[in-house]
């Protein structure tokens, strides 16, 4: 969210006076990986190369005007497009807790799921990997309660337009109580003008147990005809090692109504974060896929970099 994003404690102040902030943000992951596939040999890998710029003004009367306009190289980095992509663009107003902004950005299904993977080839979660979880024509609304954070946004369908990529309605839904959160989603999608409309739905839960963090969250994807639905579950354990090392363990699962067509996947990683700036980490994860339909996979090794501002 913009509101978040734009107030984070690693973004830079480059400009403020007036009422007016300017901030920029980095976030830079570099990794060298051999992923599960046996006809692909290991390469470098961007995960992430984005530069992100937040306006934020203050109205007073506890009214905020922010924009957010992103940038992501990590495709030029690949030689798949050449410049930059433009990943986020929009503008927003807030005010005691509730906040609406219009353009292109992720949608209220994106802040739902507990995964924790650094690389995840069964996708984070349901909405990421059977729905959509942003847009270039969306419109969002979020409010901060006591108890709850509610989102909720809609994907305009822009028909004839250049930026038409399908409508979706999404709402998210997250509360907590002492060391529990919770958290539930549902999107109603249509993925072009003519297609049949595709309902997901998902619940999480997370613990805190103070020498550990464990989440779980569970989702099903309506994709239309019969036995063609998909549940998706994700089990994830994180633990605090040391004051800089964490170590996560996950499990990951797609259960097709068809037949022979589950798969799942089991990761561990640990992430380093140097003591002297914490905003620079390095990290290796090992991941172990399998399916019903029997391919032959390698293990998923990576180990890379990562520096954010």
């Amino acid at each position: 969210m913009a509101a978040i994003a734009a107030n984070s404690a690693t973004a830079a102040t480059i400009y403020e006076d007036k009422g007016l902030t300017f901030k920029i943000k980095g976030d830079w992951q570099v990794q060298l990986r051999d992923n599960a596939s046996k006809t692909k040999d290991a390469e470098v890998e961007f995960d992430d190369l984005e530069i992100k710029n937040s306006i934020i003004y203050d109205l007073g009367n506890g009214l905020t005007a922010y924009g957010q306009l992103d940038f992501g190289f990590k495709k030029a980095a690949e030689d798949e497009i050449d410049g930059d992509q433009l990943e986020e663009a929009y503008l927003g107003l807030k005010s005691h807790g509730v906040s609406v902004q219009v353009g292109k950005m992720d949608n209220a299904a994106d802040d739902f799921g507990v995964e924790n993977a650094k690389e995840n080839a069964l996708g984070d979660d349901v909405f990421d990997e059977f729905g959509s979880v942003d847009g270039d024509d969306v419109i969002r609304f979020d409010a901060d309660f006591d108890v709850a954070h509610v989102a909720i946004s809609h994907e305009l369908e822009a028909d004839g337009e250049k930026s038409e990529n399908g409508e979706s309605t999404e709402i998210y839904v997250e509360g907590g109580f002492d060391a529990i959160t919770l958290g539930a989603a549902y999107q109603t999608l249509k993925a072009t003008p003519t297609s049949s409309s595709v309902d997901i739905w998902g619940v999480s839960a997370s613990y805190d147990a103070g020498f550990a963090e464990f989440g779980v969250d569970y989702g099903v994807s309506d994709q239309g005809g019969s036995n063609n639905d998909v549940a998706m579950t994700n089990l994830v354990a994180t633990f605090k090692a040391s004051k800089t090392t964490k170590i996560a363990v996950g499990y990951v699962e797609h259960d097709y109504d068809a037949a022979n067509s589950d798969e799942d996947a089991i990761y561990a990683n640990v992430v380093y974060k140097f003591p002297a700036q914490k905003n620079v980490s390095v990290f290796a994860e090992i991941t172990n896929r399998d399916d019903d339909a029997g391919t032959d996979y390698e293990l998923d090794v990576l180990a890379g970099m990562r520096i954010k501002f």
